[in-house]
């Protein structure tokens, strides 16, 4: 593949990574004024999802520790793939269970509120912010542009881990509410 032809995949690529970021915003938009009715229960999801997103944070421990320690670029870029793809199924079980499931409510009280609310919100707004950049990261990677995506990574992949992390920090302190 020439340079010509690398940077016209890269913007194709490029394009559909914003589209596919906008679409995920809209739906976790609606998912919160929307409920599809269901004869399924998807309440046992949370924690599915929440070992998924823990699984990811693994992941991304050891694809950074195959770039930057044993500098094998295979194992670093396998390694992200599976975090991409983690990511995407606890995003497509995320987006089921809150369109399916009644919201639930943090019940405790006292200076707990507090913690759990600025973990909460820290990772909604990551959360809403992270995704077109891990997809321009893994783009950059995937169409060979290296200098550009350790650029990006630099700061893309501390926000995915702690987007990660905190997810199921969130779903710990939740747990007690559910009903």
């Amino acid at each position: 593949m020439n340079v010509e032809e690398a940077r016209l995949k890269e913007q194709k690529l490029n394009r559909w990574a914003w589209m596919v970021s906008v679409l995920v915003f809209l739906l976790v938009l609606m998912m919160r004024r929307i409920k599809i009715e269901s004869s399924w229960d998807f309440g046992f999801l949370p924690p599915f999802y929440s070992l998924l997103n823990l699984l990811t944070f693994f992941v991304l421990v050891a694809a950074l520790y195959y770039i930057k320690v044993r500098k094998d670029i295979d194992l670093h870029r396998k390694m992200m793939t599976a975090a991409v793809c983690l990511s995407a199924a606890f995003l497509l079980l995320y987006v089921l269970y809150h369109f399916t499931t009644t919201e639930t409510v943090f019940c405790k009280v006292g200076s707990i509120r507090y913690v759990y609310f600025t973990i909460l919100i820290s990772h909604i707004v990551l959360a809403a912010v992270i995704l077109p950049f891990i997809l321009l990261t893994y783009i950059r990677a995937y169409t060979g542009q290296f200098i550009r995506h350790v650029k990006l990574a630099r700061w893309v992949w501390p926000l995915w881990a702690y987007v990660v992390l905190s997810g199921p920090i969130v779903y710990l302190m939740l747990r007690p509410c559910y009903q």
